[in-house]
């Protein structure tokens, strides 16, 4: 195994992503005539909604190594079909749709696509806007976990092979919440490679970083025109006492460092210094400045109520739902990036409760929008109930997470009722608030331009 991730590039003959491809080349006009699907004329208010497809691996009670497979435990293989067809029927024209990469990406350059071959044609025959996700917190077991500085070159690759395979699909996550990934298996404890060090939580957020750069320009290759919606958890914590210590103000800087590495955002001092402290070489650090991100950019911003937390002054943590909101916290995100931004998860664990949280989070989306700043798109996630998140998927104990538009039995629960009202009434809305329409083109994106 190599010594870092620049070490596989240089290995494997990669000295730079930026270059952005030939706009008016024969190859390019070629692939652009091909990919007509999901993406031509006005670009509608993207209203989504996911299906859970979370796999890290956590360690049993027994001490064994278990995958956590939520397309399994939601019952989502035996009954994708009448999933897709309830898209279809509630209205919501955009689904968040992950790829299970342990059961598709067998080997180097190996693949298994039978699943995804016929989830995808029927997601194509209903006419619903796929958002392929393609990493959501596991890796398969080949590639071991976030440590291993293979997993940016392999999984660009297994991107690039689902971009060739699928050329009409135009919209990707390449690696889903790229902060909470790293800081629950690197330095929680909770999943994968399950360390609790600071050197983790870096070498793990590089990885990831690395791996959705390069994957994208792989997507770029075979979709000139493609969409990036990276869905990142926005998040802050407020510090309940008089003066509050350098430890919580880094944590909110460190909120977003994924997003800093990825947009190639320079960090304050402070975080620059935890970086390097931890194991980031200062040519890793100039890579991540120069290499910018392949594709058309929206900047996702996932909310939940413990998305907010208070530090008390005993030292208790708890959750501090909807003190600033997703407004507040995006606006942050927003100042400092400047992308085209997309409310790209929301839900609650509470059926009487759910349809009020939708609105709620649906009031922060509209003053965004009056505000000037351009929100493409909305996400209850996800379709059905979901499982264990109460622990963090660390307790496999079947426990149901009542936050789905559906429950587990694919009975509607009160929220689909709200949902589809909000879709009947804001379905002609489009994706700029201050304009008549919003044109998509079907010219390549550049490395750096914005949507």
């Amino acid at each position: 195994m190599s010594n870092g991730f620049l070490d596989v590039l240089r290995r494997e003959g990669v000295e730079a992503v930026s270059a952005a491809p030939e706009s008016g080349g024969p190859a390019a006009q070629a692939q652009r005539s091909e990919c007509t699907g999901g993406g031509d004329g006005a670009w509608d208010f993207a209203f989504a909604t996911g299906i859970e497809c979370s796999n890290p691996t956590i360690v049993d009670d027994q001490g064994r190594r278990v995958r956590r497979d939520l397309l399994a435990e939601c019952g989502h293989y035996e009954r994708w079909r009448q999933d897709l067809q309830l898209v279809k029927e509630l209205g919501i024209p955009c689904l968040r749709y992950g790829l299970p990469n342990h059961r598709v990406h067998l080997g180097p350059d190996r693949y298994d696509w039978s699943f995804a071959d016929e989830a995808l044609a029927e997601i194509k025959r209903l006419g619903i806007t796929p958002i392929l996700d393609l990493l959501h917190f596991g890796v398969p077991d080949w590639l071991g976990d976030f440590q291993n500085p293979e997993l940016p070159w392999h999984f660009a690759r297994y991107a690039g092979a689902v971009a060739e395979r699928y050329p009409w699909v135009r919209q990707f996550t390449p690696v889903n919440e790229i902060y909470v990934a790293a800081r629950n298996s690197g330095q929680d404890g909770l999943w994968n490679e399950r360390l609790r060090t600071e050197r983790g939580f870096v070498t793990a957020l590089k990885h990831l970083v690395a791996a959705n750069l390069l994957a994208s320009k792989a997507i770029v290759r075979h979709r000139p025109n493609a969409l990036i919606v990276q869905s990142e958890s926005a998040e802050y914590t407020h510090h309940v006492v008089a003066r509050p210590s350098h430890d919580v103000k880094l944590r909110n800087k460190l909120v977003f460092l994924s997003l800093d590495l990825l947009y190639s955002k320079a960090p304050d001092a402070d975080v620059s210094m935890f970086i390097q402290d931890n194991g980031m070489t200062r040519e890793e650090f100039m890579w991540f400045m120069k290499t910018a991100p392949a594709g058309y950019q929206i900047m996702g911003n996932d909310y939940y109520g413990h998305n907010e937390h208070f530090l008390l002054p005993d030292g208790t943590m708890t959750e501090g739902e909807d003190v600033l909101g997703w407004y507040l916290i995006t606006l942050r995100y927003y100042n400092r990036y400047y992308k085209p931004v997309m409310h790209t998860e929301t839900n609650i664990s509470d059926p009487v409760l759910a349809p009020l949280w939708l609105w709620k989070q649906w009031v922060n989306v509209l003053r965004m929008r009056r505000d000037g700043i351009p929100v493409l798109g909305f996400t209850w996630y996800s379709l059905t109930d979901q499982m264990d998140w109460d622990s963090q998927l660390t307790l496999k104990r079947g426990h149901v997470n009542a936050c789905g538009l559906y429950d587990l039995d694919r009975k509607p629960r009160p929220v689909s009722v709200a949902y589809r009202k909000l879709l009947q009434e804001f379905r002609g809305i489009t994706a700029l608030a201050h304009g008549e329409v919003f044109e998509l083109t079907d010219r390549p994106a550049c490395e750096r331009e914005e949507i």
